[in-house]
């Protein structure tokens, strides 16, 4: 589904990628843990296409398709999702006209047509349900007034909606409570199939005994350095990230 190969990225002429491989294959669960400054949102940023970020080397594929000639639309529509690590409020504009132009233009791009209004309002009540988000803040402009439980939440309401193929979830459990991420991570797992795959950036071992990844990348300047199961995450916790990264592998 996702194949990296070699890639470079810098930002105002400093480098931050500095040749990362990674393949992801559809059904996989793969999360990418490291310290503060490493690249990881970075990572994330240029996937997603942040015109703020220069690639100077390298490929990435998606579904065999170039991914970094799209558009930031295009990838979006072609079924790549980024779960924010600020979402951002955006007053006047409410959810349900979001979503529906959204999830319209996506169905556009694959040649379907558009839901007409009954359509689209039981397609969100159902997912709404699934991710356990309150009927009010569905009502409201996005993100406006949330907390940031809510914040997060909502974003996996529209990873719900989008239905894409790589998810992307950049921190999205810092500032959560354990009930918050709890119903985050559930969500997030009920949407998981063998036909799409997601990435989960974080620093904390926590979120990973919700959402069990198939594989543990390191991420240090810049570059992956250590790659394993699961149990990769639970090594960090004991030697936290200086251990494992002076010991490449």
């Amino acid at each position: 589904m996702l194949d990296i190969k070699n890639l470079h990225a810098s930002i105002a002429g400093k480098e931050i990628l500095k040749g990362i491989n990674l393949h992801i294959n559809a059904g996989e669960t793969h999360a990418i843990m490291g310290p503060n400054g490493a690249g990881k949102s970075t990572l994330s940023a240029v996937l997603a296409g942040n015109p703020a970020y220069t690639v100077t080397e390298g490929e990435v594929t998606f579904n065999g398709k170039d991914l970094l000639s799209m558009a930031p639309e295009v990838r979006a529509r072609e079924g790549l999702f980024l779960s924010f690590q600020y979402p951002v409020e955006i007053p006047g504009v409410s959810m349900t006209n979001f979503m529906r132009a959204a999830v319209n233009a996506k169905r556009e791009h694959q040649g379907l047509p558009a839901l007409n209004a009954g359509e689209f309002l039981k397609l969100m009540r159902a997912k709404r349900a699934l991710v356990e988000l309150d009927n009010k803040l569905a009502g409201r402009s996005v993100n406006e007034g949330f907390s940031g439980g809510e914040k997060k939440r909502n974003e996996i309401f529209q990873m719900a909606m989008l239905e894409p193929c790589l998810s992307i979830l950049d921190e999205t459990d810092s500032g959560l409570d354990i009930d918050a991420l709890r119903i985050v991570a559930e969500g997030v797992n009920k949407l998981h199939t063998a036909e799409n795959a997601t990435i989960v950036i974080t620093h904390y071992q926590r979120l990973l005994d919700y959402i069990v990844p198939d594989y543990v990348h390191i991420l240090a300047d810049g570059q992956i350095v250590r790659t394993g199961g699961k149990e990769l995450a639970m090594e960090l916790e004991e030697s936290g990230y200086a251990g494992l990264t002076n010991n490449k592998g």
